[in-house]
């Protein structure tokens, strides 16, 4: 039969503890670190990626109805204005 050392049962004992406190501080750790990094981008009013994407999306489809209608409104001057025979008048002559 095999004696346990109480010794070595303690020690071990003891650095369990230690592991669970030292991933229960790292995950403290973390959880505050993110919250400052999230309560310093919210004071820097930066977008969300969502934002971002859906004003990229507006700007996107406000060029495409700017060149449309840029476009129409080239189409409507053209037919407004007939096309002007160009006649260049002689200066009268001192005779």
């Amino acid at each position: 039969m095999q004696t346990r050392n109480k010794v070595l049962d303690d020690i071990s004992q003891l650095m369990t503890n230690a592991m669970g406190v030292a991933q229960g501080a790292k995950t403290e750790a973390e959880t505050a670190m993110k919250s400052m990094i999230d309560r310093w981008l919210a004071d820097r009013d930066f977008v969300t990626r969502e934002e971002f994407d859906a004003v990229q999306a507006m700007a996107a489809k406000a060029r495409e109805e700017n060149t449309a209608l840029l476009a129409r409104i080239e189409a409507l001057e053209a037919k407004a204005k007939p096309a002007r025979k160009t006649t260049t008048k002689k200066p009268a002559s001192k005779s």
